[in-house]
């Protein structure tokens, strides 16, 4: 402004302003992996992003849908040694007696005593139609992307239509659906699959 007077914060004290978000480290321990090696001389290091709770060495986790039960070794980030991970921390971790074909892309370890993850035989969720060709009916089984799982899905009762912005029942076990609709659906797994609420667990509750 060439006359005036302006008033405020500059955009680099702006952003210093910004406080950084609460992290979820109350919550139960959930932490999707992304991959798994194995490396000379140390073993199995499952690789994954820390979405809730806290990993420490000496904790005893258990890997879901698989139901594996080891210890944790060490958790290193950048090839530091961690005392701790938090959530948004991107952690590798060392485990015992686990081998490396055990482990997979899509499994989820979690605090053994602290509210285990654990397999769904059947889930129900909320399905936005974005674009779609044709309708969509009992029996489609389309892929799914839930955290770092990739899982065809059976679409085993659509419940009902709902309002996709209240969230309202507007026809209750519609024979199909299709574009620009929203409903409540009932899904099977064809392989065995860690998903989680919304409410408890966002990032393992949507896909």
């Amino acid at each position: 402004r060439k006359k005036g007077k302006a008033e405020g914060k500059c955009l680099i004290e702006a952003l210093d302003a910004i406080l950084p978000p609460a992290r979820p480290t109350d919550k139960a321990l959930r932490l999707p992996l992304q991959d798994v090696y194995k490396i000379g001389g140390i073993g199995t290091e499952p690789l994954g992003l820390v979405e809730t709770g806290i990993l420490k060495p000496g904790t005893i986790i258990v890997f879901a849908p698989a139901n594996i039960t080891t210890e944790v070794k060490s958790v290193e980030m950048h090839h530091e040694p961690l005392q701790e991970a938090v959530p948004g921390d991107n952690v590798g971790f060392n485990v015992k007696n686990v081998s490396i074909k055990e482990l997979r892309r899509g499994y989820v370890p979690g605090d053994s005593k602290n509210n285990p993850p654990k397999g769904a035989a059947d889930f129900t969720a909320q399905v936005i139609v974005l674009n779609h060709p044709g309708q969509i009916s009992n029996g489609y089984t389309p892929v799914l992307d839930c955290h770092t799982a990739h899982i065809a899905c059976k679409f085993a009762e659509i419940k009902e239509k709902v309002d996709r912005r209240t969230g309202k029942s507007t026809e209750d076990n519609p024979k199909s659906i299709k574009s620009g609709d929203a409903a409540i659906v009932n899904l099977v797994p064809s392989k065995p699959l860690c998903v989680e609420s919304f409410q408890e667990f966002p990032p393992l509750g949507r896909f």
